[in-house]
């Protein structure tokens, strides 16, 4: 199972055990509001552990069938779409859907209430008062307002980074703290001539086709996405994600192939291939939450800033991959990559040298 699905059943899970919670507060909720001094009270067919069974099974299946719809279909094939253009469409679906839930439970509970089978006339009465009962309009409007919600935090999540939204609401970097991290520095080439040629609507869509190409890539070697700027991507991992297995030299191989494997579709619609080139680093950095009116987890050290200038050693050494020795020593490379020194340079701005070193692919025997 690759990185992505794992992430989507992730997500699912998420969806589904909320909806378990609010389907028990929903039903707690009615039970109170049915004993209070203002209520005429509960029915003779009233049961709390029915009302209970009956909204988590709602929750349950509305889950496994919607929330799969959302995580595995709406925000993958309408992720170009705008946040308002998906929470309609999701929410005007689920109308369908809880209504099909509603009238699936709905046959089950009055077969058991009245002991016969569904077309015989007393199950049948039962059937429509359950249906038109209010607390099913009811439950459309909530579990529709849940639905919308969920989506919106959905959006919100990918325009974070599946690991940035969580580490906000949880508080997590309020307090700045050191990590070990690995950064990437990749960057298209030749963009300036790029942009001229195809114009800057048409470079836009070439980035937004390159960028979405590039992002399985990434998740699948436990990356992250941590900023874009301009035509370069800056790709982080914890770093003993990132030196397991040389993850973070093998996303880099594993975005060239997935570009060779679209490069009919790069010839046809730009008339190019894209190529680019990368620096890797590691070391420490210091990570935590940074603004006031837009939130974002950032990180500060001289790592940032040293991958960057060995970003630009690819030109002066006409190679497409550059990484520091303290990450090959990291790395303890496997049978996969070979390693070529490229000696001591010392980079822009910095006082110290730092051994430099390409690293390929092993031919395999």
């Amino acid at each position: 199972m690759n990185r992505i699905t794992q992430l989507k059943l992730s997500q699912l899970g998420i969806i589904t055990f909320g909806w378990m919670i609010i389907a028990i507060l929903m039903s707690v909720y009615d039970h109170l509001v049915l004993h209070t001094a203002n209520s005429l009270g509960t029915s003779a067919t009233y049961s709390f552990s029915l009302a209970l069974a009956y909204n988590m099974g709602s929750a349950l299946m509305g889950a496994l069938l919607g929330g799969s719809y959302m995580v595995f279909y709406v925000n993958v094939k309408y992720q170009n779409r705008s946040y308002v253009y998906t929470i309609v469409s999701v929410s005007l679906s689920f109308m369908f859907i809880i209504s099909l839930i509603m009238a699936l439970l709905g046959l089950i509970s009055t077969t058991l209430r009245t002991g016969q089978l569904i077309w015989e006339p007393e199950a049948l009465e039962a059937l429509k008062d359950f249906l038109t009962d209010s607390a099913r309009i009811k439950n459309v409007m909530v579990w529709s307002l849940v639905v919308a919600v969920t989506q919106l935090l959905l959006q919100i999540n990918s325009k974070f980074g599946y690991r940035t939204l969580g580490s906000i609401l949880c508080g997590k970097y309020n307090t700045p703290k050191e990590e070990k991290r690995i950064f990437m520095f990749l960057d298209l080439n030749s963009s300036t001539a790029i942009a001229e040629q195809l114009g800057d609507e048409k470079y836009h869509e070439l980035l937004k086709d390159f960028f979405a190409d590039i992002t399985h890539p990434i998740l699948n070697n436990k990356g992250e996405i941590y900023q874009y700027v301009g035509d370069e991507v800056v790709i982080a991992w914890k770093q003993e994600e990132g030196a397991e297995n040389s993850q973070c030299i093998r996303c880099f191989y594993d975005i060239k192939h997935c570009i060779e494997a679209n490069q009919n579709k790069y010839m046809r619609q730009y008339g190019l291939i894209p190529t680019f080139k990368a620096g890797i680093h590691c070391g420490k950095v210091v990570a935590g939450e940074v603004g006031l009116l837009k939130r974002d987890v950032t990180y500060s050290g001289n790592v940032l800033n040293t991958t960057s200038r060995i970003l630009g050693m690819c030109h002066t050494f006409n190679t497409d991959l550059i990484a520091s020795l303290d990450l090959v020593a990291e790395l303890g490379l496997s049978n996969q990559y070979a390693a070529q020194s490229l000696g001591a340079v010392k980079l822009k701005g910095k006082e110290k040298e730092l051994v430099l070193s390409t690293l390929t692919p092993l031919a395999v025997a």
